[in-house]
């Protein structure tokens, strides 16, 4: 009966360990993956929110944001640098 004890309570540290073990990897394995919005502008100065999400610098997907855009003036110039205009 000890022994079937025994050998019950070893396998269950092993599957607690593997699972914690799991998890953590899932976790790490995430990070690199981010959702966020953009407003993207052509040439006309009209400008429309997009959710774009990313794996590190790689697009994974835009998105449309459906009623957030804006016409701005002919003369409008867009603030933001190069670096804040990139996507990922």
């Amino acid at each position: 009966m000890k022994k079937i004890l025994v050998l019950t309570l070893i396998l269950l540290l092993i599957l607690i360990i593997s699972a914690v073990i799991l998890i953590a990897q899932s976790k790490e394995s995430n990070l690199s993956y981010y959702t966020h919005t953009k407003a993207i502008c052509n040439k006309t100065n009209y400008c429309q929110d997009y959710s774009v999400s990313c794996d590190e610098e790689k697009i994974l997907m835009i998105t449309p944001i459906t009623g957030a855009v804006v016409q701005f003036p002919e003369a409008w110039k867009d603030p933001r640098n190069e670096t804040e205009k990139e996507l990922c």
